[in-house]
């Protein structure tokens, strides 16, 4: 089972082009369920029935395991499965019509714009990691960008006197997106600055102190830290930007598709959450505005 699986991983990487963080999560999820198979004493992923699918999400789901991570691991037991048929090793796809128990879906955190803005507004960026991060803050917030896309930006993907830069997100699928006027200024800033800390030969948008491509823990640790100097009430974090992108640009805009585009996501229906955000809004509206929404029967 660990031979097969170590393939399809290296499939996984090199055929499919997965992000790292995929891969890995992959591989502990195959690995917790090879642990449990072995102990069932089933020894090969080809043994493994629609019913021994079934028993091992029930098992994990009276452990208290939550519905999204059972989502998670089944998607990985229907990708290496999908993978073994491809390989002519198994006949169907034993995982391809089970459920999992689902979860409440979990609305994504955002912040206020005007909020977000002042908080952007009083940035110092006069020292070269502080004008790093009020770069990457922005370009966060500008364009939506994921932490690992905005790790991998090379100095070549971006356009400035066109306004727009180049990302490389999941699946290696590229999209190109606007950069907002308050992120050019701050990245033209750091660039002027960036000489002085990139190493000779250094492709990377963004370097750490050492010279050398910036770290994404790093990325998450100097925007905490950004966050308590500008005096924020709550962390701030990368996610939580690209999520206050979103629900912003669609609160505005009302363009679903276009959200979907510069987010980069494949399946319109993962940016269909936002809609819910919007509506959340509008209730609360509703509830301060109108006249009748505070009445009590």
């Amino acid at each position: 089972m660990q031979d097969v699986r170590e393939a399809f991983l290296q499939d996984l990487t090199h055929g499919r082009r997965a992000s790292p963080l995929t891969v890995a999560s992959y591989r502990r999820d195959l690995e917790r369920i090879q642990a449990w198979c072995n102990e069932q004493g089933v020894t090969a992923w080809a043994e493994i029935d629609q019913h021994t699918v079934r028993r091992y999400l029930a098992w994990r789901h009276r452990r208290g395991i939550s519905g999204r991570t059972l989502q998670r691991e089944l998607a990985a037991l229907r990708s290496l499965f999908r993978y073994l048929l491809r390989e002519q090793q198994i006949g169907h796809n034993p995982a391809a019509q089970v459920r999992a128990p689902k979860s409440a879906r979990k609305l994504p955190a955002t912040l206020e714009a005007d909020q977000l803005c002042a908080l952007l507004d009083q940035t110092d960026d006069a020292e070269p990691l502080m004008a790093r991060d009020a770069a990457m803050v922005e370009l966060f917030y500008s364009s939506g960008l994921r932490l690992a896309e905005l790790v991998s930006l090379d100095l070549d993907a971006l356009d400035l006197p066109d306004g727009t830069l180049t990302v490389t997100g999941k699946g290696a699928k590229t999209r190109r997106v606007p950069i907002g006027g308050k992120a050019h200024a701050a990245i033209e800033h750091w660039l002027r600055l960036r000489a002085h800390c990139a190493t000779t030969g250094e492709s990377a948008l963004f370097v750490s102190r050492r010279g050398r491509r910036i770290h994404p823990r790093t990325v998450q640790q100097r925007l905490a830290r950004w966050a308590q100097l500008q005096g924020a009430t709550r962390g701030v974090h990368p996610h939580l930007l690209r999520h206050s992108f979103a629900s912003h640009l669609l609160e505005s805009s009302g363009d679903l598709r276009a959200v979907q585009e510069l987010l980069g996501h494949a399946d319109i229906a993962t940016t269909q959450i936002y809609t819910h955000l919007d509506f959340q809004h509008l209730a609360q509206v509703y509830d301060q505005a109108h006249p009748r929404a505070k009445k009590k029967p």
